[in-house]
């Protein structure tokens, strides 16, 4: 595995402001962790990110933002790198609907 791509919903693995209670498993973190251990490409889909307010540093430039959200490993970027994957990789696994 190479790059996990997220899309609607699961882009909200992506923000470092998710705040579990203690007893919980924090799951960005655990994502990050994950990616950096195993040197995995996290990405976050670009539209369904801005509908879900979680920008990188580029984009809260873009839309002029005070501060950005993403969790640390993560990065913003287009379908395309959905379709590259799918190209490069041996099989292509979708979770949810």
């Amino acid at each position: 595995m190479f790059r996990v791509f997220f899309y609607h919903d699961g882009v909200n693995n992506g923000t470092r402001l998710a705040s579990p209670p203690q007893d919980d498993r924090h799951i960005p973190n655990r994502w990050s962790e994950l990616g950096k251990e195993h040197d995995i490409d996290l990405v976050l889909c670009v539209a369904a990110a801005q509908r879900r307010g979680i920008v990188d540093p580029d984009e809260m430039k873009r839309h002029k933002k005070d501060a950005n959200n993403i969790a640390e490993k993560f990065r913003i970027s287009g379908l395309g790198q959905l379709i590259e994957a799918g190209v490069q990789a041996d099989r292509l696994i979708t979770f949810g609907d």
